[in-house]
């Protein structure tokens, strides 16, 4: 029942903001016009149509706002006045009153506001979906005074989350046995994961453990600056960090008035992202305008300053290696082995005809080489590899949908920024480094060395356990593995004497180069 009643709150919504008015005269059938306009009739739609999409949505909740933020990024799929709209749900949403906000963290740390806090700004500074921020200060442990940011979640936000969540995996059951290509898509599987992304925004700890984890990744790089957990202060409900100084990303002109240099700052964005994922395997995976800002303070100018962490991505070794071997393809133009990477996957049947699926993913990709980002949309380029991908029985992931979010995220950004960023060109290199860095003789000597405790630990006890092993085999059994033992032992002794010959080869060639070049030590 409670579901029924959320559904019937969705469709009251909607029709009270004429959204059904929206996607009627969206068609150009004439008939379909003529309803939407009877439709209408009796209600107030006078408001602009961006605005009625920006409040409906508001009014649905932190789903819905969420929604509201992904689409605001594509400007180049949304008419101007639309997307120029729904930027507001950024961090703009409205907010919850202050003294509710005093009375969670009161509630949180079971202590007045004054014994927390030197000072404590009531009105907040930004308010978004799920939680709102204040600005403060307080003591830290060598009693300096410290500027913070305090986050706070909005009261009862799991009721309204869990009863849109039960919504959407009712439909996703529906999609999957109604839809042609319901099993295909996983949309089960898809809806747990959101459900899944969604609880964890809900719980500031496990934030703030990911803002460090993404601070000390980051450290080394220099181009983004991770604001610091003051853990002493972190509830559930409640989060304390550092106060983060900047300018919102997308305010170009007082960037460029500031001297940053916009085009850098674009190519930087696509680093961070590409390092994110494919170095560390754990990305931001909510780069909306509204959680990023640029410093430009003379001790960090030009750097990004990344804030709301309550949306991680995380990959495994597998994935990672499988997405870059199929972006480098991509780069090399190689669509035989994106196709064959498909099928090694078993992201499409084993039988699929590889020259067919690849005849079909060049059909996709290559119109859009050698073109600047702003000729190229990456919603159709998704668009027609589903087609493609219907055409094949393509297995969709559903671990990966929220790093295609975060690509489009990426995307929208850089467009923002520099219409000229050849979002591909600039990834290149990063990716045929960090290849060479997985598939090369680094890692073969960065295994060896994180496993020889392991091998040294084992070896003494080898005997006795093949000793033991082969007291409980029967004899045809035993002879087929000693057989199968030997010719494995062969091969490493053949690879051994390799790496020995290579070896001493490259010493020789050393001492020949230090005797016989100038300035050896006989000249």
């Amino acid at each position: 029942m409670t579901r029924f009643a959320r559904a019937v709150t969705i469709v009251w919504i909607a029709m009270r903001y004429g959204l059904d008015e929206l996607v009627l005269t969206s068609f150009q059938h004439p008939w379909l016009r003529l309803t939407a306009r009877v439709a209408s009739m009796g209600r107030d739609l006078s408001a602009p149509r961006g605005q009625r999409l920006r409040e409906a949505l508001q009014k649905l909740g932190p789903i819905f706002v969420k929604f509201g933020q992904v689409l605001s990024t594509r400007r180049d799929l949304l008419p101007l006045d639309v997307a120029d709209e729904l930027a507001l749900l950024q961090d703009q949403v409205p907010p919850f009153p202050g003294d509710v906000a005093v009375a969670t963290i009161e509630r949180a740390f079971r202590k007045p506001l004054d014994e927390i806090f030197t000072s404590f700004d009531r009105t907040p500074v930004a308010s978004a979906s799920i939680a709102q921020v204040h600005f403060a200060t307080v003591r830290d442990k060598n009693g300096r005074e410290r500027e913070v940011a305090v986050k706070v979640l909005r009261p009862g936000m799991l009721k309204v989350i869990d009863q849109d969540l039960a919504l959407i995996r009712m439909m996703a059951a529906w999609v999957e046995r109604l839809v042609p290509d319901g099993k295909r898509l996983k949309p089960r599987e898809v809806a747990a994961e959101f459900d899944k992304y969604l609880h964890d925004e809900l719980d500031l700890v496990r934030e703030a453990a990911s803002a460090a984890q993404l601070r000390r990744n980051m450290a080394g790089l220099d181009l983004v600056m991770i604001p610091e957990m003051f853990w002493d202060l972190i509830r559930p409900e409640v989060l304390v960090m550092e106060r983060m100084k900047g300018v919102p990303v997308n305010q170009i002109e007082r960037l460029r008035a500031a001297g940053v240099d916009i085009p850098k700052l674009a190519r930087d964005g696509v680093t961070i992202f590409f390092t994110q994922v494919f170095r560390d395997g754990f990305f931001h995976a909510d780069m909306h305008p509204g959680n990023i800002m640029v410093s430009v303070e003379p001790a960090t100018f030009g750097r990004y300053i990344s804030l709301d962490f309550g949306i991680v991505g995380t990959l495994t070794q597998v994935d990672k290696e499988y997405l870059a071997q199929n972006f480098a393809a991509f780069f090399r133009r190689d669509y035989k082995r994106v196709a064959e990477l498909h099928v090694e996957s078993g992201w499409v049947p084993p039988g699929t005809r590889v020259d067919e699926l690849e005849a079909g993913i060049r059909s996709v990709c290559e119109p859009y080489f050698d073109r600047p980002l702003k000729e190229i949309s990456l919603g159709m380029v998704l668009l027609r590899l589903f087609q493609i991908s219907r055409r094949f029985n393509v297995v969709i992931q559903p671990q990966l949908v929220l790093l295609q979010k975060t690509l489009l995220n990426v995307e929208g950004l850089g467009r923002q920024l520099d219409p000229d960023l050849d979002l591909w060109h600039t990834a290149k290199p990063f990716l045929e480094k960090w290849m060479h860095e997985q598939i090369g003789p680094k890692r073969l000597l960065r295994e060896l060395k994180e496993q020889a405790p392991y091998y040294a630990k084992m070896l003494p006890d080898l005997p006795r356990l093949l000793h033991g092993y082969l007291q409980q085999r029967p004899a045809e059994d035993l002879r087929r593995e000693l057989r199968a033992l030997t010719l494995a032992q062969q091969q490493t002794n053949r690879l051994l004497r390799r790496i020995v010959l290579a070896g001493a080869l490259a010493l020789l060639a050393l001492i020949a180069l230090m005797l016989w070049a100038p300035g050896g030590f006989y000249r």
